[in-house]
């Protein structure tokens, strides 16, 4: 896993189709997906429940490129050992999620895996300012986690904000939530650079018939490669 700041497209697994995890992953990325993004959630931390670290050794087979892994559990660092083991290329904590998000971070990090960090809506971009060296990602959720499909809310002050305290620091900004070709230019714009999309991925096709998701994802990096700069 290497560093740049190019458009990057990491369709989430939770629009995929459960049942068919592994013929998924390998269609969107022989549809043009860079990245893989699964969204593991916990019925506490958040209100849904979705998978574990079975699902991402299970799934790492089928994926060539980098496995995106996003806790929405809490707590986090009990279960850092069992997803790097499953395959992980980076591993994302919330910052809501505990009251030692440092610890979290040396604990990803020393599991071997790349670190990243997740914040809500609600929490400001200067809460990672004393973490910026340990971070390798940071998720702006642009939906209150728990559930796909949700309305996109403009965190785009935000990412800014983060943008520029980031500096050259070789830290992806990831947007999680509502992304599709109508939001991409904007979060592309602010600073973004690893764009998550669930639905607007997924939307039309299936393991029988993929080719709707390369139009999607064609879709949401034209869309946001128009304005990168």
């Amino acid at each position: 896993m290497t560093f740049d700041r190019k458009i990057k497209i990491a369709p989430s697994i939770l629009a995929a189709d459960f049942a068919n995890f592994g013929a998924e992953c390998e269609a969107i990325e022989a549809q043009g997906a860079d990245w893989v993004h699964v969204d593991v959630m916990d019925g506490h931390f958040v209100p849904n429940i979705t998978f574990g670290p079975a699902t991402c050794a299970a799934i790492r087979p089928h994926i060539k490129g980098v496995m995106d892994v996003h806790l929405m559990i809490a707590p986090v660092d009990p279960y850092i050992d069992a997803f790097a083991a499953a395959g992980a290329d980076v591993i994302t904590a919330h910052i809501e999620a505990g009251p030692h998000i440092h610890r979290t971070l040396q604990a990803i990090r020393a599991a071997g895996t790349k670190a990243g960090i997740a914040l809500n809506p609600g929490t400001p971009a200067s809460a990672i300012e004393p973490l910026l060296d340990m971070i390798d990602l940071v998720c702006v959720m642009t939906v209150n986690p728990g559930f796909g499909g949700q309305k996109f809310i403009d965190m785009t002050d935000k990412i800014r904000g983060l943008r520029a305290l980031i500096g050259e620091r070789p830290v992806h900004i990831e947007i999680d939530g509502g992304v599709d070709p109508t939001t991409a230019p904007l979060v592309a714009r602010a600073g973004a650079d690893v764009l998550v999309a669930g639905s607007a991925v997924f939307r039309g096709g299936s393991v029988t018939n993929t080719d709707p998701y390369g139009t999607n994802i064609r879709a949401i990096r034209e869309a946001a490669e128009g304005v990168y700069a």
